[in-house]
């Protein structure tokens, strides 16, 4: 298989305002910027990343398996490698497996996962 999608993203603080509105997660450091102006990113917002690989795929997630290493703030770029493990057609649809790596400006691993599940109606990964 092997097939990889990079998405590149800077998340905003209007971005982490909107998750905290939306999560209710509160945490002081997703509402005070710290002494650089900067908010920390809410691990699952930056979650979402991966999801926009499977967004493209029609892909519907059985399980996702997420470890946070690093913070990630506003401001600071992020580069998340999605690589498909996995493809087998069904009819209709396809089983999907796929794993992720997400580095900062830095190349730093900030966060890595996996996700099973079905992509619907597909015609191939590509």
């Amino acid at each position: 298989m092997g097939e990889k999608q990079t998405i590149e993203h800077t998340f905003t603080v209007e971005e982490v305002r909107a998750f905290v509105d939306a999560s209710g997660d509160r945490g002081v450091h997703h509402i005070i910027p710290d002494s650089r102006g900067r908010l920390m990113v809410h691990g699952l917002l930056l979650g979402t990343l991966p999801t926009i690989a499977g967004g493209r795929l029609n892909f519907l997630a059985r399980e996702m398996t997420f470890e946070f290493l690093r913070p990630v703030f506003t401001g600071e770029p992020v580069r998340c490698d999605v690589v498909l493990t996995r493809w087998d057609a069904e009819g209709d649809r396809a089983r999907v497996n796929a794993e992720w790596e997400c580095v900062n400006h830095d190349q730093q691993i900030v966060m890595r996962g996996r996700a099973s599940g079905v992509a619907r109606a597909p015609a191939s990964p590509g």
